[in-house]
């Protein structure tokens, strides 16, 4: 882990990706130059949110965290493993009083959010669906604002440019509501 400095008082948006890569190097939060961190980087710049490094994303107030703690050891991630690591996820969101903001980037962080939401509201937050169809509606969280987004981390985000765009604008529109 690199030498990053988190003031959860400071975070003001939780942008949860599915899961951490299968090197642990490649995690946002490594030290050189990780994978996952390099299209995240490209995520925030292509938003007009000038960033180089983690600590730089963390001082514009954003955390980045996976909905799922350990890598994934094949394509998909199981129902029941998203809904355990959901729990911890829970626990995690908790430290941050100062949060305006959740974009869940990914299927598999709407799902544990949703799992979440309906343990602790008795409903889901975001609807089923594509999310192409449903980003284009506002949703909230306890008076937080939740985006339905895509994955930004991974070679996915450097082949799919639409939704690249998608990212991007979901991502200037987070930094509109903290300012």
């Amino acid at each position: 882990m690199p030498a990053v400095e988190v003031k959860p008082e400071k975070v003001k948006v939780i942008m949860i990706s599915e899961a951490p890569p299968e090197n642990p190097l490649d995690y946002f939060y490594a030290s050189g130059e990780p994978f996952y961190l390099k299209t995240t980087l490209q995520a925030f710049n292509d938003a007009g949110i000038s960033v180089n490094s983690i600590q730089e994303i963390l001082d514009c107030g954003f955390y980045l965290t996976t909905a799922v703690k350990c890598a994934k050891n094949k394509y998909g991630i199981s129902a029941e493993t998203i809904k355990n690591c959901s729990l911890v996820l829970e626990k995690e969101l908790v430290l941050f009083p100062a949060v305006e903001v959740y974009m869940l980037m990914g299927d598999v962080a709407i799902k544990a959010f949703n799992y979440m939401s309906r343990r602790l509201t008795g409903k889901n937050t975001i609807p089923s669906g594509p999310t192409y169809k449903i980003r284009k509606e506002q949703f909230f969280y306890n008076g937080k604002r939740v985006f339905p987004s895509y994955v930004q981390t991974g070679q996915n985000y450097l082949i799919e440019k639409s939704k690249r765009m998608m990212i991007s604008k979901d991502l200037a529109e987070a930094v509109k509501i903290i300012k």
